[in-house]
């Protein structure tokens, strides 16, 4: 860990107030939502998110003025915007599982704060571990960045194939359909407690699956979100930073765009494209920096290209817009459509 920290582009004090002041808001807000379970207000979230936006664009403007290129990170403000910007995407995508996951079970709307709250956390501990070796990964073996590379391919494929489909098709993975066969458990809502006591019986609670579905979730989306970001960055810093901001206002975008989600039609084509280009450029920096010695004799390839990032990060952001904007245009249409069938077509009466 100290060989990952010392190729950082922060200093092993920056990685210390870093994490102290994560764990700090973290537990912050654990033991407010904690003490009072509610459904949050527009104007609070609203409120949150917007500090946590404007927080991750100020650090990176910090990092783009002030930090110091190194061979991990010859950009560190762009590859920060580029990676959180991606990061950020792949949660908006993320939040149609979610919302489906509180449908199918039915969580109260006081409670879903509180279950979100959990899954981030958990997510925020997954992501760490994966970040951890990643890095371990990449600095003992430069032929990772081809597994990267093909899996973030295949994903971007697979992504790409079930971009039309039905997201309701939602299913419960195994270990939560074994945690429901098998643990004694009571359908009854005990506010956000996991587990009850009911006739003398120590029961989970429907809370407890719920947190359950999240977490085993989470890891699923960390498998694709972090080699994704290492296509972008290889400084763990800015894997873990990038990582943090796009969780931090997860729970807040749920509440407040979660009508809007339905509308990004495209979101799912955008993050395909997005991971496809990721996964090319991973690939041509393995052949880049390659190793193997039935690639190329074991020599680095050396017309393969390294695409800068200021164009991965035009690309990123590009995308993006294109994305939400067709996705919006498009469902705008749909919906008037849909209208023009239930009532018939609009028509000028003034004019006639």
């Amino acid at each position: 860990m100290n060989s990952l920290i010392g190729d950082s582009v922060a200093s092993p004090a920056v990685w210390a107030i870093t994490v102290a002041v994560t764990l700090t808001v973290l537990l912050v807000d654990l033991l407010v939502i904690g003490r009072k379970s509610h459904e949050p207000s527009m104007r609070e979230v609203s409120t949150h998110l917007a500090f946590y936006v404007g927080l991750a664009v100020l650090f990176g403007i910090g990092l783009w003025v002030f930090a110091e290129p190194h061979e991990l990170s010859p950009a560190p403000g762009p590859e920060f915007f580029a990676g959180w910007l991606t990061e950020y995407s792949l949660s908006v995508d993320n939040l149609f599982i979610f919302i489906i996951i509180m449908a199918k079970f039915g969580v109260p709307r006081a409670y879903q704060q509180t279950a979100l709250m959990i899954g981030i956390v958990l997510a925020l501990i997954m992501r760490a571990i994966f970040i951890v070796v990643g890095a371990a990964a990449i600095e003992n073996f430069s032929w990772v960045f081809y597994l990267f590379g093909l899996f973030l391919i295949y994903t971007a494929v697979k992504l790409a194939k079930e971009g039309g489909e039905d997201e309701d098709e939602y299913e419960e993975n195994k270990l939560v359909k074994y945690a429901e066969t098998h643990l004694p458990a009571t359908s009854q809502w005990h506010g956000t407690r996991i587990w009850a006591r009911v006739e003398g019986k120590r029961l989970v609670t429907p809370m407890f699956f719920v947190i359950l579905t999240l977490g085993t979730t989470d890891l699923l989306f960390a498998l694709d979100s972090i080699p994704a970001i290492y296509g972008l960055t290889q400084d763990p810093y800015l894997v873990f930073t990038a990582n943090i901001f796009a969780l931090m206002g997860l729970r807040q975008l749920y509440f407040l765009i979660g009508g809007l989600l339905q509308r990004l039609i495209y979101l799912s084509y955008g993050l395909a494209f997005l991971l496809g280009f990721i996964g090319v450029k991973l690939m041509l920096h393995a052949m880049h920096v390659n190793e193997l010695s039935f690639i190329n004799g074991g020599h680095h390839i050396e017309w393969a290209p390294e695409i800068p990032i200021w164009l991965s990060l035009s690309v990123i952001v590009g995308t993006l817009a294109i994305t939400a904007v067709a996705s919006l245009w498009a469902s705008s249409r749909m919906a008037a459509a849909e209208q023009d069938a239930v009532t018939g077509p609009r028509r000028d009466w003034d004019n006639d």
